[in-house]
């Protein structure tokens, strides 16, 4: 469910500070691996992981 929301939002353009956060749910195994990728690379400027 976060990933959907994460994914929701950055769809929206909701992104200041969305890096930090995806770093920090990663870090804490709120979202996987797989999903960290996928959010990390839809934000501008970023190619993946």
């Amino acid at each position: 469910m976060l990933y959907r929301i994460l994914k929701r939002m950055i769809e929206r353009g909701d992104i200041e500070g969305m890096e930090n956060k995806l770093d920090v749910f990663y870090a804490s195994d709120k979202i996987t691996e797989e999903e960290y990728t996928e959010l990390i690379s839809m934000l501008p400027n970023k190619k993946g992981v």
